[in-house]
């Protein structure tokens, strides 16, 4: 896979060009979903759901993010009602470690939680992110409207098109239906043990290239 630094400066400039869109038809598309988009959440929060492995990680990347309000870490996709850390573990469930991330539309777009979502992490490993494996871990959107849905679907025929990763993505696309909140201690887990040693060792090498491409969008 190519550095981490350059295959985000190619899917940031892959999705910014496929926001901009060339295609009067996909144009119209999104303008009239976007229109429909923004009247639903004028003056209020919208949530994206990301799975990209440990859900340690992408929790604590997205709180850098300027414009997001709150991350909460749990599970979802699977087929086991209320299930706990332990179970999910296992990999039988169905279930991945996700998070909901809520955030101010007028701050920032999906379009940029999707950029920040394909560059923390590698979005061509099945059911893997570097030593953690199993189905847990997959990488996977699991969109709240059609407008997601199809951003979704379509960065990824794009980014794929362009060769932004050295493989096929094979990001999950599914729809949201039933969120579990994670226990709490898993809440905010980087912030609270930054000293452990898997955040010594995975969370914070991930975060200080987080930082480095989206400098200009994190918090102050």
């Amino acid at each position: 896979m190519a550095s981490a630094t350059g295959c985000a400066a190619l899917c940031i400039s892959v999705l910014s060009s496929c926001a901009q869109g060339n295609n009067s038809h996909r144009t119209k598309t999104w303008d009239e979903m976007n229109q429909q988009q923004t009247e639903n959440t004028a003056h209020s929060k919208d949530t994206a759901t990301f799975a990209a492995g440990c859900f340690w990680c992408v929790e604590a990347q997205f709180q850098l993010l300027n414009g997001v309000d709150t991350v909460i870490s749990g599970f979802t996709g699977g087929t086991i009602e209320n299930p706990d850390y332990r179970q999910v573990c296992t990999g039988t469930t169905g279930h991945a470690e996700a998070c909901n991330i809520i955030y101010d539309p007028a701050v920032i777009s999906f379009d940029e939680l999707l950029a920040a979502f394909f560059t923390a992490h590698d979005p061509t490993q099945l059911n893997r992110q570097g030593n953690d494996i199993g189905t847990q871990y997959r990488s996977a959107v699991f969109y709240h409207n059609a407008a997601q849905k199809e951003k979704v679907e379509y960065y990824i025929q794009k980014l794929n098109e362009e060769g932004a990763y050295d493989a096929p993505i094979v990001t999950e696309v599914q729809p949201y239906t039933v969120f579990y909140k994670a226990e709490d201690y898993h809440q905010n887990y980087y912030n609270l043990n930054s000293s452990q040693p898997y955040c010594q060792l995975v969370v914070k090498p991930k975060m200080e290239k987080f930082r480095e491409v989206f400098g200009d969008k994190l918090k102050h």
